[in-house]
């Protein structure tokens, strides 16, 4: 398939770039800094601001599909307006360029953890992570509310480390997957996170859904 990907290099985005070319597929990268992406056999890479939602529309053109591993960066100051603004451009660019399939990465925040609780609003929820984790709970409504898109919104585990790639983990819908013993929160490595997500794209599972993957 010919696969626009944002985000690719950053911790998950670098993951599923790897992910898609080991599979062979083509694979456009957008990025602000093209010079920041580093040159490999299946793999275009294109100048574009993701705040733009032209520049998306005419980077996305002719894809099979899009995925975005958008994130304003965590230590920026402005980052709840600049994410939603982000994702609104990335959703208003691929809509503009008639590509209909768009898969989201987002957070776990927005996973819940008990009938109408969500794990961003428990008590022992990070203060460091809650902007962030907010934007992406908004920017999941944003796409839930949107019905031209096949859209497909995947909401890591709580805990999302570096790690080898397995292939094997589980998968859950809204809420937050617990470990085997029940006891804590499952977990993933960006490896095998980036399998799940290029599964999803190959074979469709949950399409106009949100869904999360765990040990």
């Amino acid at each position: 398939m010919n696969i626009a990907l944002i985000g690719a290099t950053g911790f998950v985005g670098s993951a599923i770039l790897s992910e898609l070319l080991q599979r062979g597929h083509q694979v456009t990268a957008l990025a602000r800094h093209p010079d920041k992406v580093p040159a490999q056999a299946g793999l275009t890479v294109v100048q574009a601001d993701v705040q733009q939602a032209s520049q998306v529309a005419q980077a996305v053109k002719g894809h099979d599909a899009v995925i975005s591993a958008f994130n304003a960066g965590w230590a920026n100051p402005n980052l709840y307006d600049d994410f939603l603004a982000g994702s609104r451009a990335i959703t208003a660019g691929v809509k503009a360029a008639d590509v209909e399939r768009l898969l989201v990465v987002g957070g776990a925040g927005s996973l819940f953890v008990a009938p109408g609780v969500q794990l961003v609003d428990t008590p022992a929820f990070p203060a460091e992570w809650k902007v962030g984790a907010t934007a992406a709970r908004d920017a999941l409504k944003l796409l839930q509310a949107e019905q031209d898109l096949a859209w497909t919104f995947l909401s890591p585990p709580a805990l999302l480390h570096p790690g080898e790639r397995t292939g094997h983990f589980r998968v859950g819908g809204d809420e937050l997957l617990m470990n085997a013993q029940g006891d804590a929160p499952a977990e993933i490595t960006s490896a095998d996170l980036a399998v799940a997500i290029v599964n999803e794209i190959e074979a469709p599972q949950h399409v106009r859904r949100r869904f999360t993957v765990g040990y």
